[in-house]
């Protein structure tokens, strides 16, 4: 179970992974023991998976986003998700509830590129309908 200094440390985290356990113990006020232990027990309890590089402001702008809402017919959905899985363009696949079955974030070079990864969905045996809502301007990211 985490805390308000747990996930003090989760956020300082997000926004800079690097971060060194004695400047995350100064900024919370805690010894670097203590921020050392709190990261092992995180790790070993899965709240964090890992760390990573985010590209930055430059390399984002030259990709486009959509999110994209996909609605599969009954019993379609374990096939659909094999396929989608193989787009190298998907960041993300969830179940949801609503309007869709799943909902995909799809990164891609250019929005002609966009345009064929919806085609290649649309496309899937299974598949009814998507719709899709391009990314225009990223408001807050907490994601690594």
């Amino acid at each position: 179970m985490t805390d308000a200094t747990d996930r003090q440390l989760i956020t300082l985290l997000q926004a800079n992974a690097r971060e060194s356990t004695a400047n995350l113990a100064r900024k919370l006020g805690i010894a670097r023991t203590t921020v050392v232990a709190r990261l092992a027990r995180l790790e070993a309890s899965g709240a964090i998976v890992g760390y990573t590089a985010r590209l930055g402001t430059e390399a984002g702008e030259r990709a486009v986003q959509a999110y994209v809402g996909i609605t599969v017919q009954p019993k379609a959905g374990r096939e659909v998700v094999l396929r989608i899985s193989k787009i190298p363009e998907l960041r993300q696949l969830a179940s949801v509830s609503g309007e869709f079955d799943y909902m995909a974030l799809l990164t891609a070079e250019t929005t002609a590129r966009l345009d064929q990864l919806l085609d290649e969905i649309g496309e899937i045996e299974g598949v009814i309908k998507t719709t899709s809502s391009v990314v225009l301007a990223l408001r807050v990211d907490r994601t690594a």
